[in-house]
C-alpha cells in the first residue's frame, strides 16, 4: 500500500513499437487509473521476443501482481510459464491473441481473428469476380512459430477466398495452385517489403497479397512499388489501426478488418479487478471459448455479401 494502491497488474505486450499495442497500453493504463490499480507494462524487443515475455511474467508474480495481461509470442512455449503464474492465484488473461490451448489462460480477449480473416478473403474473391478462379495469392504470415493469431487470420482468408485449408490448426499445407507461397514478416514493415520480394521473385505476377497487420501490408506496398507493381494488385490486412485505414483511403490497402485494442485491454483490467475484488472471472461470449471484443470491414470499396463500414467511421472508430 506504499503507493496508495491495494492492487498490482502487469500488461506485457509483443512489442512496444507496433501501434497496435501502443493503443492497448493506452487503454490498459487508463482504465486502472480510473479503477486505482497500479500497471507495469513490459513488451518484447521485437514481435517474436519469448524469452523477455517470460522473464516478464516472472517478474510480475515476484512482485504480487494479482493480474496480468498478455499478447503471447509464442503461443505454445508460454503455456508453462502462465501455468506457473496461475498456481500463484494470479489472473493471466490473454488478448488479442488466443494461447495454445485456449484454457492455459483464464479468460482471453479478442478480436474473432477467424472471421477476420474470413471478411477480408471474402472481399477479395468478391472484388476480383470471376478472376478469383485464377489469382495468384502471396501469404505474409506474422513467424515460422505460428502463434494462434497468425494461423487463424491466414486460415480464415484462405476460407473466406474458396481456398480449402486442409488441416485449419497451421498454415502452409494447401494445395490450391493460386497460392504463390508463404513468407514471414514478424509482423513489421521492413519484415512485409522481404517477404513481399521474396514471393514477387517465385512469382512477378501476384495479384492478391494477404497481410497479417497493416505495417507488414505497408512494407508489402513499398516492394510492389519498387517492382512497379503496385497497379492492379489487392492488398489485404487485418488490425483496423488509423494509419491502416488510412492506407486504405490512400488506395495502398483494398481493406482491412478492424480491431479494437483499447477495448480489450480495458476489459482486462477491469476483469483484473473483479477478480482481486472478489475471485469473480470473466465469462466468455455465448457459443465461443472466449470474449469476443468485436471485429468491423473497413473499405472504400463495399460489395454485395460482405458487410464492412466506410473509410470515415473506420477512421472514427479505429481502435477504440
Amino acid at each position: 500500500m506504499a503507493d496508495g494502491h491495494a492492487v498490482s497488474a502487469c500488461l506485457i505486450t509483443k512489442t512496444d513499437i507496433n501501434p497496435f499495442f501502443v493503443k492497448m497500453k493506452e487503454g490498459a493504463t487508463a482504465k486502472a487509473e480510473e479503477l486505482g490499480i497500479s500497471l507495469q507494462s513490459y513488451a518484447g524487443k521485437v514481435d517474436g521476443d519469448h524469452e523477455t515475455q517470460v522473464q516478464a511474467i516472472e517478474t510480475c508474480v515476484a512482485s504480487g501482481a494479482k493480474g496480468i495481461l498478455l499478447t503471447a509470442s509464442d503461443t505454445k512455449a508460454i503455456v508453462p510459464v502462465v501455468e506457473a503464474a496461475r498456481a500463484e492465484g494470479v489472473l493471466v488473461i490473454a488478448l488479442d491473441t488466443p494461447l495454445e490451448p485456449i484454457s492455459a489462460a483464464d479468460a482471453t480477449f479478442a478480436t474473432d481473428n477467424f472471421e477476420a480473416g474470413r471478411l477480408i478473403g471474402a472481399w477479395a474473391a468478391a472484388t476480383l469476380g470471376d478472376a478469383a478462379a485464377d489469382a495468384k495469392i502471396a501469404m505474409l504470415d506474422l513467424n515460422e512459430s505460428q502463434p494462434s493469431v497468425g494461423v487463424l487470420r491466414d486460415q480464415g482468408f484462405l476460407t473466406g477466398f474458396g481456398i480449402d485449408v486442409k488441416d485449419v490448426s497451421k498454415w502452409g499445407d494447401e494445395d490450391d495452385p493460386r497460392i504463390v507461397g508463404n513468407d514471414v514478416t514478424s509482423g513489421n514493415e521492413e519484415g512485409g517489403r522481404k517477404a513481399m520480394e521474396n514471393l514477387l521473385l517465385k512469382d512477378p505476377d501476384i495479384n492478391v497479397v494477404y497481410t497479417i497487420n497493416e505495417p507488414s501490408a505497408a512494407g508489402a506496398y513499398e516492394t510492389l512499388k519498387s517492382f512497379g507493381k503496385e497497379e492492379g494488385v489487392l492488398i489485404v490486412s487485418v488490425d483496423g489501426g488509423c494509419p491502416g485505414v488510412k492506407d486504405v483511403e490512400a488506395g495502398v490497402i483494398g481493406a482491412t478488418s478492424q480491431q479494437y485494442p483499447l477495448l480489450m485491454a480495458s476489459l482486462g483490467i477491469e476483469a483484473i479487478a473483479a477478480w482481486a475484488k472478489d475471485g469473480t472471472k470473466p465469462e466468455n461470449t455465448p457459443g465461443l471459448d472466449f470474449f469476443n471484443t468485436g471485429v468491423s470491414l473497413v473499405t472504400g470499396e463495399a460489395v454485395d455479401g460482405v458487410p464492412s463500414i466506410g473509410i470515415a467511421e473506420g477512421l472514427d472508430r479505429c481502435w477504440g
